[in-house]
């Protein structure tokens, strides 16, 4: 399973982009593609147009749920990463995708790295 965080679904839905390439080598693949309702949320405070919501729903499925144990996580994601400001979604985006077992895809990795060593995988392409 591939979670797509915000920043790389928004590119994923641009012809040709680096995310495009990927994300269509991974559904070639037959790999499964979803996202948390963090990023989701994120993803349509937009601006978006409608056609662009209405496809990355088919492609994404039904969002992961932000869970009780989710809060717990990212607490301690927020502390490890030196309680940034500004990395509290992000914190939130990583717990979920650790708890679901996911590889996050994301166009800013360095965002996330930190939280590599608390089980965050990422998916390559």
């Amino acid at each position: 399973m591939i979670h797509l965080d915000t920043s790389f679904l928004i590119r994923a839905l641009v012809a040709g982009s680096r995310e495009d390439r990927s994300l269509r080598a991974w559904l070639g693949d037959g790999q499964p593609i979803g996202v948390s309702v963090v990023s989701w949320a994120e993803f349509l405070c937009g601006p978006v147009e409608g056609v662009l919501v209405e496809l990355a729903a088919r492609l994404v499925g039904e969002p992961e749920p932000f869970t009780p144990a989710d809060c717990t996580a990212t607490a301690r994601l927020f502390n490890l990463g030196g309680r940034r400001r500004g990395s509290f979604t992000d914190c939130m985006i990583a717990a979920v995708a650790i708890r679901a077992g996911a590889a996050l895809a994301t166009s800013n990795r360095s965002d996330f790295a930190r939280f590599a060593g608390a089980g965050l995988q990422f998916a390559e392409r």
